[in-house]
């Protein structure tokens, strides 16, 4: 009886077990198939390495341009920040009016950060 009830529970997984396989097969045919039929045309523009808005120096470890690192910052803080809406927007029938203001202060508190930050010269890019 436990032989029985245990191959039930596995053969659940059955579907599971298929679509991880066809995906990874279908993800390997297409890996080497863009390796055999994909233009690969290198030239000296391609191959020189070039990163963040510099181009490649001697010492990795030299100072460079904070802005840089601020622009990352500031991006990421306001993706997340909007990030919130989304659920927000979708529950917002069953959240009623309280949820409705609290997302209102905290884009309140959102747009007084970014005017902070744009009269601080934090978005200036000379």
């Amino acid at each position: 009886m436990e032989v029985s009830l245990t191959n039930e529970f596995l053969s659940q997984y059955f579907p599971i077990l298929m679509f991880m396989g066809v995906a990874a097969g279908l993800s390997l045919l297409l890996f080497l198939v863009s390796l055999v039929r994909g233009p690969s045309k290198p030239d000296p523009e391609k191959l020189s390495s070039y990163e963040c808005g510099f181009e490649a120096f001697s010492d990795a470890r030299l100072k460079f341009d904070v802005r840089f690192y601020l622009v990352a910052i500031l991006f990421i803080i306001f993706d997340l920040e909007i990030a919130f809406l989304f659920p927000w927007a979708i529950a917002l029938k069953d959240i009623g009016m309280f949820g409705f203001w609290s997302m209102m202060l905290f884009l309140l508190f959102l747009t007084i950060g970014f005017i902070y930050e744009w009269r601080k010269g934090a978005l200036e890019w000379e």
